[in-house]
């Protein structure tokens, strides 16, 4: 695609970027076919395609975003499907980054616009405030019927319809690890909504890393990894989270190094986190004191699975999974197959585990989770997740796997099989305990 920026703007290296990702982009129309807005709507300028056209003009002219340039970037999920399927190459990611930052900056939202995506800024990524906020919206759900009625209010019914199903979790116990051989040291990601909805998560990964012979290591004071604040445009705020991150990782991994124990990989289990932290070299790229500690994290950082995969499971596997030969519909996450490239590894963590692992048909297409997305945009989210939901439970599994915490709230909001994240029935199969709704749902005794 031809592009008319001037010499002047290509001196910002976020232009830059965007103008080499709109010259890629030949036309060709094959991210269509895997866009989940396009497959839903119809509509040309909720494709990748035309989104690109919106953006060129928007940021070649440097206009004045308009509410319907905004509108239909808005509706973009960021599940980045069309990278997956462009024969180009079109560095799609950072060019819609780059368009929501500049839209942030130059386009004054409605106010309740402006209101919602304050208090998800404000509330999300801090744990101690998502976690009351959540037992407050738990208490004010019955309500969402009534405000149901009211087509701006849809927002508000959609995160109470979420805290009616989701309550914030207390910790779950991590027993001590198993005497086995030692092979090496992690720094294992807190993070921020998984850790307060789904902590059960983190301790059936500790489990599984201690068996494996992993020792676990945690950063004091560590937060969220930017990624909510980042998608919503609001750069400043994401890059202060990522640059917090970076300090105290740095110093983990520093101390670590200096006791002789170095730290081996910086593991995450929320697939959306992972994507980001693997691009945080890019973020801090033009940031002289950042960029190379920057980029450290970054190629430490590996998503559970991807850390996993040489492990060989059968060798510590326990006999829970082969006692129920239990089926489970894999869904994978679109940060992970799509922003990471992470395909077969949790499939073949699963079947090596020793269970029966199937992929719904439409697994290239997002669920419509999308970090706040269910929230910003619910009517699009709930028409996905009601598509994927009835995609998986064809399958007639016994259990539904999934890499991102998000995936897993917004499935289980509409399913009646058991929802679990991949590593709990890892950490089960190998002698950990069964997951959460395993036991109702799916028929073990």
């Amino acid at each position: 695609m031809r592009t008319e920026f001037t010499a002047q703007q290509l001196l910002d290296p976020d232009t830059a970027t965007s103008a080499k990702a709109i010259r890629k982009c030949v036309h060709c129309g094959f991210c269509t076919a895997t866009c989940p807005t396009y497959v839903l709507l119809g509509d040309e300028r909720d494709s990748p395609r035309g989104r690109i056209y919106l953006m060129k003009e928007m940021l070649e002219q440097k206009q004045q975003p308009t509410e319907e340039v905004v509108r239909h970037i808005d509706r973009c999920l960021s599940c980045l499907s069309c990278t997956t399927t462009c024969p180009s190459g079109v560095d799609y990611m950072h060019l819609v980054d780059h368009s929501r930052a500049y839209i942030e900056r130059n386009y004054r939202r409605p106010r309740f616009d402006r209101l919602l995506r304050w208090t998800l800024a404000t509330i999300l990524p801090h744990r101690n405030r998502f976690r009351w906020a959540l037992r407050l919206g738990h208490l004010a759900a019955p309500l969402a019927g009534l405000m149901r009625r009211v087509e701006t209010l849809r927002p508000v019914t959609a995160m109470l319809d979420l805290a009616g199903k989701n309550t914030a979790a207390t910790a779950a116990a991590i027993d001590s690890p198993t005497e086995v051989q030692r092979r090496g040291r992690v720094l294992l990601m807190q993070g921020c909504a998984e850790s307060v909805m789904r902590p059960e998560i983190r301790a059936a990964t500790v489990r599984l890393l201690n068996r494996l012979g992993h020792d676990v290591v945690f950063a004091e004071a560590e937060g969220c990894c930017g990624a909510l604040v980042h998608h919503m445009g609001r750069e400043e705020e994401s890059q202060a989270f990522v640059r917090r991150n970076v300090d105290l990782w740095t110093r983990t991994l520093d101390r670590a190094a200096a006791e002789g124990a170095p730290i081996d990989a910086i593991v995450i289990t929320t697939s959306g986190c992972g994507t980001l932290i693997k691009d945080y070299g890019f973020v801090l790229r033009e940031d002289a004191e950042y960029s190379e500690s920057a980029a450290r994290v970054s190629a430490l950082a590996k998503d559970i699975s991807e850390f996993l995969v040489e492990a060989d499971i059968r060798n510590v596997r326990g006999s829970h999974a082969m006692s129920v030969a239990m089926s489970v519909a894999y869904h994978p996450a679109c940060s992970l197959q799509h922003g990471q490239k992470i395909t077969a590894a949790p499939k073949k963590l699963l079947e090596a585990a020793g269970f029966q692992v199937r992929l719904p048909a439409d697994a290239h297409l997002c669920c419509g989770s999308a970090g706040s997305y269910n929230i910003l945009q619910p009517q699009i989210a709930a028409a996905l997740g009601d598509r994927k939901v009835a995609s998986l439970e064809v399958l007639q599994p016994q259990v539904i796997a999934t890499g991102n915490v998000g995936c897993m709230v917004q499935l289980a909001a509409r399913s009646q099989v058991a929802v679990v994240h991949t590593v709990e029935l890892l950490d089960w199969a190998t002698g950990g305990p069964a997951p959460k709704g395993i036991h109702q749902r799916a028929g073990d005794p």
